[in-house]
């Protein structure tokens, strides 16, 4: 098999219920969990109006500006899979339309993240399946390969193997390594749960705002 232009079976999988555990969550909140240093980057936008993205990951490795190993991921997805794409961050070609879409769509795709660029955005707009890319592009793809498929990739410093949770909304998209699922879980649900004490206590005008003049002290801030 040649490295660089081979593809794999997916070994180990995040289970559905663990995947709607943390669709429940912001993404934000997971993150803040995840000690803020797990994410795809800021230029990995939504290119869908609205709505949660989550579920497992089916990783690619493509040549930038090329979609012949995406076009093969789609053909191999399950339903509820997350197709996750590394062409390398480049827009200069789009690596799938509205055609690409339509077929995804119908093979039960739960999303993408493209780290690389799309074109026919009204049509992503329109279907709002939870898509993150780096940006768009009328410019179409080539379709020569190489590429791999269900081996670790990287976008923009976060990587993704297959298998591991990806979960994006409004704010971003990040991955969930598959061996923490559980003690992130946990983190971001007594996060979430904190949070929402807060902001009860916010609108009840009960919040000590004291901690702000101690932390600008402590950093050494005068005040005249």
């Amino acid at each position: 098999m040649t490295i660089g232009n081979r593809v794999l079976s997916r070994q180990r999988c995040v289970d559905a219920e663990t995947v709607a555990a943390f669709a429940a969550l912001p993404v934000a909140v997971i993150s803040d969990s995840m000690s803020r240093v797990f994410a795809g980057g800021a230029n990995l936008r939504p290119m869908h109006r609205d709505g949660v993205l989550a579920g497992p990951a089916l990783t690619v490795r493509s040549r930038p500006g090329d979609n012949l190993m995406l076009h093969k991921a789609i053909d191999m997805a399950e339903p509820g899979d997350v197709i996750v794409c590394d062409a390398g961050g480049d827009i200069t070609n789009a690596l799938m339309g509205e055609l690409m879409l339509a077929h995804a769509v119908k093979r039960g795709v739960a999303g993408f993240v493209l780290y690389g660029a799309i074109r026919d955005i009204d049509g992503f707009l329109e279907v709002n399946l939870p898509t993150y890319a780096a940006g768009v592009t009328h410019r179409g793809p080539y379709k020569h390969g190489p590429g791999e498929i269900n081996t670790p990739i990287n976008l923009g410093g976060m990587v993704v193997e297959p298998g591991d949770l990806v979960v994006g909304d409004s704010d971003g998209v990040l991955t969930v390594p598959f061996d923490g699922l559980r003690e992130i879980l946990e983190a971001a649900r007594a996060k979430q749960a904190a949070e929402e004490k807060q902001m009860a206590a916010i609108k009840e005008g009960r919040v000590d705002r004291s901690w702000v003049d101690r932390a600008l002290e402590a950093s050494g801030c005068t005040f005249q």
